[in-house]
């Protein structure tokens, strides 16, 4: 069949089962958006080159399918360095798809020229730059294989505008159905190796105090069932990272929670005190580990990863199992059979100690304050549907809402991770919500986050995919603030957001939004239940929250877990408890 080079991309895409595609114009992607016109799929036209990003990224959380991004050259290229970040660091698959000038002038700095490939070298798990259009249907192939297989992540392709372009000859090739992917390089291992799946089963079942601590990389294996069968098998308690919240459901007796920097005190001290650490797709980030010489000194550990530079780099692993979470955990259940683990009477005993001397807790806000951030979201979870898909942005309002949101369901919580991307709450709540229609999807955004990506608000209007904002507006850049207030000395530089500007009301409505603004805590629940009601536009909901409200608990920076701080009240209430006993 005989095409040029843009058709051929479309087709290309189709063939991979792509449905939607986020993007923006440009002069060198122009041929390929000529061919959109004709094209079986759905694109969505952004504000904001970033927010394409962002939405493919929150589409690819939400389905589990690979988001498409597709933008032009230049400016349009480095607008999306950002979200293939984000997507590199949390293991998200996505295509990019980029506009470049033509072959020729590469490298003459022609106008909009970057050089796409070499910015992108380190933030992407692939790259390509084409030079013959009848390379195209194997590149797509090959681009959506690698995004999906092994460890997720993003894939950019770069397309010369005379290798699309129907009215330049150097566009034109014949289509050929692409064949099964043989990369010599790139050969993902799924099944780890029978000798450290049965060391690996010795440990667990020997353990007197272990952890399953769970990480993004069960969510991405689809191997939340798997997980929950394991703990169940052998009573071991589990964590769950700020990037696995919902592997396991919140309600199950064996979910501590999440820990690290921000985790609840049982989940965090639970890590630290453990003799033995089973790690579930997920990496030792140092916003978990604290001071690494202090972490879980007296804990073996199991390490399960897809990705062989996981193991072993941060914390050296007593048995280091490459593969896939899924089918690795299936062979430690076969592994198990009928044996019974050690009695974890004793653990579960102190586990549940701290859990009632250490709940997460906030002091209710003063007669006539402001609203407390945590009660919002509290208010927030019980007034709506049990799935609905959660997006944060990041900062204080993404700690509490993974804190005081309850994720019985996976796959329902979107955030930025590794890179803590300010921004990406809105369009990847848009592109959750494009992926999954028929959900309720919130957008948990702060005030500093909020003015990063709120033009795509229009998107969301104009596109009519209707996702829900709560804006928990303290007026500050809250997390940093908190920071200068705890270690600098109340020496608040740049962190006032200015109160009243934006009128965030008027912003929203020009957005196409209904906007609503709650001030009373006798108000907070049917500014809800009203924004749950309207299902034809986006709704945004600005509660004016509590300007210097803190995120306890907190680890210190370069602090060992141990050194865990809880809310100064609950010390307090700590302390008479010990002093009574």
């Amino acid at each position: 069949m005989q095409m040029d080079g843009g058709q051929a991309l479309l087709k290309a895409l189709e063939y991979e089962g792509v449905e939607v595609v986020f993007g923006y114009p440009g002069g060198a992607i122009l041929p390929v958006y000529d061919s959109v016109l004709d094209a079986g799929l759905r694109h969505v036209l952004v504000r904001h080159e970033q927010g394409a990003g962002h939405m493919a990224s929150g589409y690819a959380h939400a389905t589990g399918k690979p988001g498409v991004v597709m933008v032009t050259s230049g400016p349009a290229a480095t607008n999306i360095v950002t979200p293939l970040a984000d997507a590199y660091l949390d293991s998200v698959p996505m295509v990019a798809i980029t506009g470049q000038v033509p072959y020729g002038l590469i490298g003459t700095d022609a106008f909009q020229e970057t050089d796409t490939t070499g910015i992108t070298m380190s933030i992407t798990k692939h790259n390509y730059l084409v030079s013959d259009p009848n390379d195209i249907p194997q590149i797509v192939h090959e681009a959506f294989h690698i995004a999906t297989h092994g460890r997720p992540g993003p894939v950019l392709i770069d397309l010369p505008k005379n290798i699309t372009d129907a009215m330049n000859p150097d566009s034109a090739m014949t289509w050929k159905d692409p064949i099964p992917v043989d990369l010599p390089g790139f050969k993902p291992v799924l099944d780890g190796k029978p000798e450290d799946i049965t060391a690996a089963v010795e440990l667990m079942l020997q353990a007197n105090r272990p952890v399953i601590y769970a990480g993004g990389g069960i969510l991405k294996s689809r191997a939340a069932a798997e997980l929950r069968a394991l703990a169940e098998k052998l009573n071991i308690p589990v964590v769950t990272t700020l990037m696995a919240r919902g592997a396991l459901p919140d309600s199950h007796e064996l979910n501590l929670g999440m820990p690290g920097m921000h985790g609840n005190y049982t989940a965090v001290m639970a890590m630290q005190e453990s003799d033995l650490l089973i790690a579930l797709g997920s990496r030792f980030d140092d916003r978990v580990t604290g001071r690494l010489d202090g972490f879980a000194p007296d804990a073996k550990v199991v390490h399960v990863d897809i990705d062989p530079a996981e193991l072993n780099k941060i914390r050296a692993a007593d048995v280091a199992i490459r593969g896939d979470a899924k089918n690795v955990i299936t062979a430690m259940l076969d592994e198990i059979g009928s044996a019974t683990s050690v009695d974890h009477t004793e653990w579960r005993s102190k586990l549940s100690g701290w859990q009632e001397v250490y709940p997460l807790a906030y002091e209710p806000a003063e007669p006539g304050g402001k609203l407390k951030p945590q009660m919002v979201l509290e208010r927030l979870r019980d007034g709506s549907p049990e799935d609905t898909i959660v997006a944060s942005g990041v900062g204080q309002h993404q700690m509490w809402a993974s804190q005081y949101w309850k994720f019985d369901h996976a796959y329902t919580w979107l955030n930025s991770g590794g890179l803590g991307t300010m921004g990406y709450s809105i369009p990847a709540a848009i592109g959750a919500k494009a992926g999954m229609p028929d959900r309720t999807v919130w957008a948990v955004d702060g005030d500093g986050c909020f003015q990063m990506t709120c033009q795509e608000l229009i998107t969301a209007a104009v596109e009519k995919i209707p996702i829900k904002v709560a804006l928990l507006n303290n007026s500050y850049l809250g997390m940093v603030r908190q920071w200068q207030e705890m270690f600098y000395d109340n020496r608040y530089s740049e962190v006032d957001l200015s109160g009243p500007v934006p009128d965030y009301i008027k912003l929203s409505e020009a957005m196409g939004c209904v906007a609503i603004r709650v001030e009373d805590p006798d108000e907070v629940e049917a500014a809800i239940e009203k924004a749950n009601s309207i299902n034809d536009r986006p709704v945004v909901v600005e509660f004016v929250t509590e300007s210097e409200e803190n995120v306890y608990p907190m680890v210190p920076g370069g602090k060992s877990n141990s050194e865990v701080v809880v809310p100064p009240f609950q010390e307090k209430m700590a302390a008479r408890l010990e002093d009574e006993r």
